[in-house]
């Protein structure tokens, strides 16, 4: 089975663990620090994993928290599931049955 390597964001946690419980606290500590980010961009930023993380925001977060990248971002590793084949023999498939080929009669012909 192939491998899925798949990073948590903990964020959240990190700032729990700070002390640090509302999103919006988080602004004005990224702004002392040169990043100017939204209201909504930290909420999201907290509460989902963000797909990428610009370094300067990664390194600002660490500088904040005085943590390291680390206890940032978690790498664990899935089983991803074998991607199932048209040849597979699980579930119903369409076996030997093939589409007949569709004859267009015009209204004049007989057929």
């Amino acid at each position: 089975m192939p491998r899925r390597i798949v990073m948590s964001w903990n964020l959240r946690q990190v700032m729990a663990a700070q002390g640090l419980y509302q999103t919006s606290d988080l602004v004005p500590l990224l702004a002392e620090r040169d990043i100017h980010l939204t209201r909504q961009y930290v909420y999201r930023l907290v509460t989902k994993p963000p797909q990428r993380v610009n370094i300067d925001l990664l390194a600002a977060l660490c500088d904040i928290f005085d943590c390291t990248p680390t206890d940032l971002l978690t790498p664990t590793v899935e089983q991803a599931e074998a991607a199932k084949t048209a040849g597979a023999e699980s579930g119903p498939g369409i076996g030997n049955l093939r589409p007949i080929r569709a004859r267009v009669l015009r209204p004049d012909d007989s057929g």
